[in-house]
């Protein structure tokens, strides 16, 4: 936009268009909620390497699938960090940098719902894998789930995964619908 043309923008759309920055402390929490994370991972991994010779191998492959869960959960807030902001804040500019993730590029507001989605559902995998294992103590006075709860789960996690796929499906029939707009105009 040259300096003329906005310079010709009326006060209250000026006005709406700049709250747009309101969001940037949002993902200045989400960077700090993120930090959170990392402590925990560290403090998770020290505690698995510390034990690794006392405990079992289901412990270890709990305590490497709660590993993995805060991995994931971390992957989700660098999606909506910089998704998020390079499609409703501001663009990053970053350029041709060699580290700037492949999916930046194209990120639109579809694209992040889908990705976003994506990552739930791996999240939710892993919790749910993690209720299967803990589900051999059912019955006993050790159990930490409860056949409710790994019924509840499941459910859960299955309107996960058709959510996603609604969500694709109508991004899909967008993409087309847009793509025959564009084919109408030719």
């Amino acid at each position: 936009m040259s300096d003329r043309s906005r310079s010709q923008i009326r006060p209250l759309p000026s006005v709406i268009f700049a709250s747009r920055w309101l969001q940037a402390p949002l993902y200045l929490g989400l960077i700090v909620a993120q930090c959170v994370y990392v402590v925990r991972f560290v403090r998770e991994l020290s505690h698995l390497v510390s034990h690794a010779t006392s405990i079992s191998e289901q412990q270890i492959m709990l305590a490497a699938l709660g590993l993995i869960d805060v991995v994931m959960i971390s992957n989700l807030l660098v999606m909506v960090i910089i998704g998020g902001y390079q499609t409703f804040v501001s663009r990053l500019g970053l350029g041709d940098h060699p580290d700037r993730p492949e999916w930046l590029g194209h990120v639109n507001a579809n694209l992040l719902k889908i990705k976003l989605a994506m990552a739930i559902i791996g999240i939710s995998s892993i919790h749910l894998l993690r209720t299967f294992i803990e589900a051999s103590a059912l019955g006993t006075p050790d159990a930490t789930v409860t056949e409710t709860g790994v019924m509840w789960q499941t459910i859960i996690h299955t309107v996960f995964i058709i959510s996603a796929i609604g969500i694709a499906y109508v991004d899909h029939l967008s993409a087309t619908d847009s793509h025959r707009a564009v084919m109408d105009l030719d």
